[in-house]
């Protein structure tokens, strides 16, 4: 969701990489082309989202794991479709990319505790593999916002973002301070490790194709994804130990960029 004059896509045609997170993107542009000309706004689909992602908890709560799967599928297309339709509208809005990010968070927190639950899965193994669910998102976006603003794509997100933000003419201040607020009450702890882990991420010179590419195998639309292949195979039992052990390839990406991104 950006303003002023940034590009129609995050990303610059030039500097665009393979991103299997973002597979849902052909369906957003059609949502997009049909929602364009409507009053459809993007805070709309980030709602839909949400209830998307319900929907995906209260199938696994039946036993409906094909249609789990597909709303899960569904968010994560609503995901994509949300902030085309800002930047294809021009209308720029923290309260939306701050309400994205929120949204995020708490879904995936309702995801892992209810796996936990359907499957009687102690509670403590679920808050690690929300931790790395978390840890796994929190890596692809730095390095996806650090490519954005170092190539002139979408700069709404900040590479830090420790101050309420200035709102748009078309939002309130005040509700974009306590999204703000809340979006850092989730995130913090998440972007401080991060950075903690490679603070000189934001100095490099280039950033390869190929390394996004790596590192968007743990971008959220992948993620989930991921958790539907699972529940369509059955193997719900089987994702919060994945996601725990999918973790493994954090420190080999990061010491990969450290090493050889200088």
């Amino acid at each position: 969701m950006i303003g002023g004059n940034q590009p129609m896509s995050k990303l610059t045609i030039e500097n665009k990489f393979i991103d299997v997170s973002d597979y849902g993107r052909p369906a957003a542009r059609i949502i997009v082309q049909g929602l364009k000309s409507t009053k459809v706004t993007a805070v709309h689909l980030t709602l839909l989202f949400g209830l998307s992602g319900l929907l995906a908890i209260f199938c696994m709560g039946v036993e409906q794991y094909w249609a789990a799967g597909f709303f899960l599928i569904l968010k994560s297309i609503l995901d994509a479709a949300d902030g085309q339709l800002a930047r294809t509208k021009n209308q720029p809005s923290y309260t939306g990319r701050y309400l994205d990010s929120i949204l995020d968070s708490l879904l995936n927190i309702g995801l892992i505790v209810s796996i936990a639950i359907f499957t009687h899965t102690n509670l403590g193994w679920a808050l690690l593999a929300f931790i790395c669910i978390q840890t796994q998102g929190t890596l692809y976006n730095y390095y996806h916002v650090i490519l954005r603003h170092s190539t002139d794509g979408e700069i709404t997100s900040q590479i830090f973002e420790n101050q309420s933000p200035k709102a748009y003419p078309e939002e309130s201040q005040a509700m974009v301070n306590v999204l703000f607020k809340l979006f850092r009450l989730l995130y913090k702890v998440f972007d401080d490790l991060i950075y903690a882990l490679d603070p000189n991420a934001s100095k490099a010179i280039v950033t390869p194709k190929w390394f996004m590419f790596m590192v968007s195998f743990y971008g959220l639309g992948f993620q989930l994804l991921l958790m539907a292949f699972f529940l369509v195979m059955g193997w719900i039992d089987q994702i919060i130990p994945f996601f725990i052990g999918y973790s493994i390839m954090i420190p080999f990406i990061i010491g990969t960029r450290r090493i050889l991104l200088k």
